[in-house]
């Protein structure tokens, strides 16, 4: 859902949208100072804070955002009273950038990160997301994928609906043919041989992509060049 009068707030450079979840305030602190503009989801907007940084934005319902008064001395509130969806989706539909990161969507809450991906699989046609938890990163991706991974490192291909793969290159367990879906066959665990990796899904189904959180910033750049 998109309210009908909803203001959109564009970037040129990578977006992070900040939850209220498990954030990294270094890692905040490291995204500012490479360029990622920083817009908090509701309560997100406190963990920003708490980074002693100012978001571009602070965006939802504000039933969690502390000092809202004092926040809108400071930045942009953006008060969207709708309850259909989750303070994500309205950042989701507020916002343009050409790379999404979403942090602070993982745990603490199981029925907030089931909502976030739920989010992620809707959006993943229209923008390129990427979801940073305390271990991993995990890019959204339609279609075909290359990028490079060392030998023996963990390349993870998640499901979030059933979708199949006509081909893949440079991985230990090949794709070739699967068909991949919650509840049955999984990708989980699959390793890199060394050199490059390409994914060739059978069509636009969106999937999960995950490597480990240190491979970060060449997840961005494999989320730009998709």
């Amino acid at each position: 859902m998109r309210p009908l009068a909803a203001q959109i707030f564009s970037f040129d450079q990578p977006l992070a949208i900040v939850g209220g979840g498990v954030v990294d305030p270094a890692l905040l602190r490291e995204l500012a100072r490479r360029g990622v503009a920083l817009v908090g989801a509701d309560g997100g907007g406190d963990a920003i804070g708490t980074a002693g940084l100012v978001p571009e934005l602070i965006i939802g319902d504000l039933d969690s955002l502390s000092d809202r008064a004092g926040w809108e001395r400071r930045t942009r509130v953006i008060h969207i009273p709708e309850q259909i969806t989750t303070d994500f989706q309205k950042a989701l539909y507020s916002t343009q950038a050409p790379v999404t990161l979403a942090l602070g969507m993982t745990g603490r809450r199981l029925d907030h990160t089931l909502a976030a991906l739920s989010a992620v699989l809707k959006y993943a046609p229209q923008r390129k997301i990427v979801v940073v938890d305390e271990v991993d990163v995990a890019l959204a991706v339609v279609g075909p994928i290359g990028f490079a991974a060392s030998a023996g490192e963990r390349v993870s291909i998640h499901p979030l609906i059933p979708v199949s793969f006509t081909g893949s290159s440079g991985l230990l367990y090949p794709l070739d043919g699967l068909r991949l879906e919650p509840g049955g066959l999984g990708g989980t665990s699959n390793e890199g041989i060394g050199g490059p990796v390409e994914i060739v899904p059978a069509d636009h189904t969106p999937w999960l992509l995950i490597l480990a959180k240190e491979r970060l910033w060449d997840m961005i750049g494999i989320a730009q060049d998709s």
